[in-house]
């Protein structure tokens, strides 16, 4: 079965374009995940713990014949190839993969709640997805809805990012 799903990527160590490119890389190389869309590539102010540089953030659209599980060990081993360490709670990173949603499905097990926890409260999630799948829903509420009550002027496109992204990444980019 074909499942659309969206994932967010964060980083703000080294640099997070490249390893944007090069997850997107992996995830196209991978026979049971299709990229369908790829938003901007987003600033943003810490979120959770403050004293750490700002991050770069986006979205991406996917179809997957990979069941939830298997699709989280994927982006888990994407994220330790890119160098990923798990210190702290919202510490510093390399680069973050999260399932943000996964064909409109709940899915509550240790480890793996999707819709991804706090999607809603979080603009630097919901910029990047709003402009890649602003009709999904997360909960009862587009993600076009959610994002209006959170905008934030500490979500900013980055246009040289995005651009770099895109210039090594082309294909299927919004």
């Amino acid at each position: 079965m074909i499942v659309e799903a969206t994932l967010g990527f964060g980083g703000n160590l080294g640099d997070p374009v490249a390893a944007f490119a090069a997850a997107l890389s992996r995830l196209r190389a991978h026979a049971a995940v299709e990229v369908k869309a790829v938003s901007s590539v987003w600033r943003t102010a810490p979120w959770g713990k403050l004293d750490q540089p700002e991050f770069r953030n986006m979205a991406v659209l996917i179809e997957t014949t990979l069941p939830a599980e298997d699709l989280l060990s994927l982006c888990l081993a994407i994220e330790r190839e890119s160098g990923r360490e798990r210190r702290e709670r919202w510490g510093p990173r390399t680069l973050d993969i999260d399932i943000l949603t996964y064909g409109g499905q709940t899915i509550d097990r240790p480890g793996l709640q999707i819709p991804h926890p706090r999607i809603a409260e979080r603009a630097f999630v919901m910029a990047p997805l709003a402009e890649i799948a602003p009709g999904i829903t997360i909960g009862e509420r587009s993600v076009a809805d959610l994002l209006a009550v959170i905008a934030s002027q500490d979500v900013n496109r980055d246009e040289d990012g995005t651009r770099r992204l895109h210039s090594v990444s082309p294909a299927q980019s919004a």
